[in-house]
């Protein structure tokens, strides 16, 4: 497991050590390109953008102290060489609907050495929006806009700033390479809809370290053709935990190789570490090579979940098993408090059971009056190894331990 992380960090050093060589930037100060604070700024925003893309030598970008009104941005690469954008101040979103209607309300696409950085604040105005959000039961709702929108992004290192209260999901980072999140804040009520964290899909080698994530929904959640995602030393709550999926309405998906969570906390969340995917659905791949380890649960309705019959407000039946395979499971390292019973939940695909899961050390204590703690496991045999509380799948015969 080690060695696999090192490797990641290996392959972000380089960038690291280009960023840190790199001679004195030039400067791009949006006041110098008219924006005023109580105006919309993104007029000023683009301008300096364009310019820093064009630059044949290092640029910063600079939103200074203040409060800065932004309608709506799209900043599109490439660029000749390192742009870092530092916003020093607080950038609002508008209350109501964006000018263009994309569910974007900052886009940034096709860079290379790229920073975010400077203490700042990207306040999606979310609370009245909130309210009108019925996606849970209207199929045809309105698309809210989220706060930052990655795609086609690498070597990209985002640290030091804060989204808040974004409409939607905070962050999507799609199709990028080596992206490390670090000090990365995330913050919005545990009632708000559909504010996920950080949403990564068809990415590889990216990291997220030293942050808080609190939401409305998952802290992070992962989907489809994800490889090498590290995730360490990362506070999760309120939020619906880090999740894999769910996967298998599509059949374009792609395998989810290499995920790492560890020296985690979890308060107050509704999962822990969770796997789902979707029963009767058509597609085949792989969740496979998952390390979730030295991992504090707080107070967790259910703190490790693999949910192969992922159904949410009876949108699927159950009458066909999940074509997905899970495989290369290791847990080890588990301690806290469950808020349910059920503190370990392991429902695997009756067609493809779940292989090679090893739990080891796992230390998780219910205090209420619904019974003791216990454990659900259907199709899979787990190995078994330490100290273990509840007994795993004791249900299970099988379960082998050593």
């Amino acid at each position: 497991m080690a060695p696999k992380f090192g490797v990641a960090i290996l392959l972000f050093l380089p960038f690291l050590a280009f960023m840190v060589s790199a001679q004195v930037p030039t400067i791009f100060d949006i006041t110098k390109y008219g924006a005023k604070p109580g105006a919309d700024i993104s007029g000023a925003l683009s301008n300096a953008w364009k310019e820093a893309c064009l630059s044949s030598t290092s640029s910063r970008i600079v939103i200074p102290p203040g409060t800065w009104s932004l309608s709506q941005v799209k900043l599109i690469g490439p660029n000749k060489s390192p742009i870092e954008l530092r916003v020093q101040g607080t950038l609002k979103a508008p209350i109501g609907q964006l000018p263009n209607k994309d569910g974007e309300w900052i886009t940034i696409n096709y860079v290379n050495h790229f920073e975010i950085s400077g203490g700042g604040v990207f306040d999606g105005q979310g609370t009245e929006a909130w309210k009108r959000n019925d996606c849970h039961k209207n199929k045809k709702c309105a698309k809210l806009p989220l706060n930052l929108s990655f795609n086609f992004i690498n070597n990209t290192y985002i640290h030091d700033v804060t989204t808040k209260d974004s409409k939607n999901f905070h962050v999507n980072c799609i199709s990028s390479h080596n992206v490390k999140f670090q000090r990365f804040t995330i913050s919005a009520p545990g009632d708000s809809p559909n504010t996920d964290g950080i949403h990564l899909g068809r990415d590889s080698n990216i990291t997220i370290i030293d942050s808080i994530i609190s939401t409305g929904d998952d802290c992070v959640s992962i989907g489809d053709e994800s490889r090498e995602i590290h995730i360490e030393n990362v506070t999760c709550g309120p939020g619906h935990g880090i999740s894999i999926g769910s996967l298998g309405s599509n059949t374009a998906e792609k395998d989810v190789v290499g995920i790492y969570v560890k020296n985690c906390t979890f308060i107050s969340t509704t999962n822990g570490v969770r796997v789902k995917t979707w029963p009767s659905a058509p597609a085949h791949l792989q969740i496979k090579d998952l390390h979730y380890e030295n991992i504090i649960m707080n107070n967790v309705t259910y703190p490790i979940v693999i949910d192969q019959e992922y159904c949410p407000h009876n949108l699927c039946n159950l009458k066909d098993p999940s074509f997905v395979k899970i495989s290369n499971v290791f847990i080890k390292n588990i301690k806290g408090t469950s808020y349910y019973p059920e503190a370990v939940t392991m429902v695997c695909s009756r067609t493809n059971p779940c292989e090679n899961v090893q739990i080891a050390d796992v230390d998780l204590t219910y205090s209420g009056k619904r019974g003791p703690t216990t454990t659900i496991c259907a199709n899979v045999k787990p190995t078994l190894v330490g100290k273990l509380n509840p007994p795993i799948c004791a249900n299970i015969t099988g379960a082998k331990s050593s």
